[in-house]
């Protein structure tokens, strides 16, 4: 085992049985070194979490790789990031932003939800990389290398990263889905003539007339109108199907 293959280890492996230690953001042009920036500062200053690595793809964006102490269950994962997403991010249009783990695609025996950098990239020959945050903005148009990176370099720049204690982990969750959650008290009440509602919040009974429980749930926890805290009681309720669980 080289540097860089010993680092990785350290930092994103392993992970099985539903649970994972690399929690990876991607965000894909046009979305610029900008927006990184404030997620990669925004978690440090703001939530006092370790720095996380800075990566292009190799293809057509930026990564930014969480990593965790201990392995954490997809779905607690997933609410992490996607509440992260709602924080630095609630800007970017969907097709900009991919979270990894993705509730839904991580098997039983995957290591990791992202493919591991460096990679080269079959269709372009282009490389996807680790990077200094001083020199992440440089590759705001053209997110790849040319040529494989050195392993021992990028050794050096993940050596320097430390892994999310399980009770900061925790911490922030919990933080960031309180932020989230709607400030008054008041319920919220439909005006007496109302047209029917056609989203999940609004008639969930409706809307899973059609469609068996667990698709339903991945509807709720999958719909970016839906309150937070709602997608989070759907992720855990899925988090079962995904835990070594039934998956029938």
């Amino acid at each position: 085992m080289n540097r860089l293959q010993t680092e990785l280890q350290r930092l994103y492996l392993p992970g099985a049985d539903g649970r994972v230690r690399a929690l990876v953001v991607e965000l894909r042009l046009p979305v610029g070194w900008d927006a990184v920036a404030a997620l990669w500062q925004g978690v440090q200053t703001e939530l006092d979490l370790p720095a996380p690595a800075i990566a292009v793809n190799g293809i057509d964006g930026y990564q930014v790789w969480f990593s965790l102490q201990q392995p954490a269950p997809v779905a607690q994962a997933m609410a992490f990031l996607e509440a992260l997403r709602l924080r630095y991010l609630g800007g970017m249009a969907p097709r900009q932003v991919t979270l990894m783990p993705a509730l839904d695609t991580p098997s039983q025996d995957q290591l990791c939800p992202a493919a591991l950098v460096p990679a080269v990239q079959a269709e372009s020959g282009h490389w996807s990389a680790f990077l200094a945050p001083d020199l992440a903005g440089l590759f705001a148009d053209e997110p790849w290398l040319d040529f494989p990176p050195s392993p021992d370099a990028q050794a050096d720049l993940l050596l320097r990263l430390r892994s999310i204690k399980p009770a900061d982990f925790l911490r922030v969750l919990d933080r960031l889905q309180a932020d989230a959650m709607p400030t008054s008290p008041d319920p919220v009440v439909a005006p007496q003539h109302a047209e029917p509602a056609t989203d999940l919040r609004q008639e969930p009974s409706q809307a899973a007339a059609d469609i068996d429980p667990r698709q339903f749930l991945l509807a709720v926890m999958r719909n970016p109108s839906a309150e937070l805290g709602l997608r989070v009681e759907a992720a855990k309720a899925l988090l079962p199907y995904f835990e070594g669980g039934r998956r029938d």
